[in-house]
């Protein structure tokens, strides 16, 4: 009997390719290094569906990952042995069956992901790998400003690498938040779903913002302009996380 089994996964995007697996066995991705493991415990060639298939150097707290197999092997054995072979870069922090007709992908209604920027004068070597050192002050109060004038169903065309002809560039935004914590500034970002690049182009012109460089209004402008060329500021990756990903009207993860 076909079964699907949900993987809840936490991950250090630093040394990976991103997400997806590739032709060169020699890249390193997150899927190629569990497809490896899953396919030695099941025996057989595995094929994960995703949340959200984030870049090279991205990282997940909550990523969410589901396949299909008519092996009668325990959840929790497929957890443990991704533990044993891939931790700390990798880590499953929960697997189970999930309900027929589950999809990690097409399930799911939201994805929540954050971006941290540091502020301090000199990189921190504990939490470097994890955000964006950026030294100076940033104005907060006007990024904020700046963020509500993009929340919304909206076509992000100037804010992502364009998908392709025939491929919608509109998303809802549903939320946006800009919040100091320390020496740091955290954004807050949640959607129905994300375009490439879609969070870094947004952060990387909130902080022209926070710097002074653009004001609040230029961002409405930017954005129905629909031209990418307009907002070449792209956040590096290594700020970025996805969070959680949402199912339903409540959060599964």
């Amino acid at each position: 009997m076909t079964r699907t089994i949900r993987l809840l996964l936490a991950y250090d995007g630093t040394a990976f390719r991103g997400w997806a697996r590739q032709r060169d066995p020699g890249i390193r991705t997150v899927e190629g290094e569990l497809s490896d493991v899953l396919s030695g415990v099941l025996r057989e060639p595995s094929k994960l569906t995703v949340a959200g298939r984030t870049d090279a150097g991205v990282h997940a707290r909550g990523q969410v990952a589901s396949l299909r197999t008519d092996r009668d092997v325990a959840a929790w054995k497929l957890r443990d042995a991704i533990n044993g072979g891939l931790a700390p870069e990798i880590v499953c922090r929960e697997a189970a069956d999930a309900p027929e007709g589950f999809d990690a992908r097409f399930s799911a209604s939201a994805r929540e992901y954050r971006y941290r920027i540091s502020t301090g004068p000199f990189p921190d070597p504990f939490t470097g790998r994890f955000v964006w050192h950026r030294p100076g002050h940033l104005d907060v109060p006007a990024m904020r400003e700046a963020a509500r004038r993009v929340v919304g169903e909206r076509d992000f065309t100037s804010f992502c690498r364009h998908p392709g002809a025939e491929r919608s560039t509109v998303r809802d935004l549903q939320r946006l938040s800009v919040a100091p914590a320390g020496d740091r500034v955290e954004l807050r970002f949640r959607a129905n779903a994300f375009l490439h690049q879609m969070v870094r182009a947004l952060t990387g012109t909130l902080a022209l913002v926070g710097d002074g460089k653009l004001a609040p209004e230029d961002v409405a402008r930017l954005l129905a302009a629909r031209d990418r060329a307009g907002t070449g500021n792209l956040a590096p990756a290594n700020g970025l996380t996805l969070e959680r990903v949402i199912y339903g009207r409540r959060s599964h993860v």
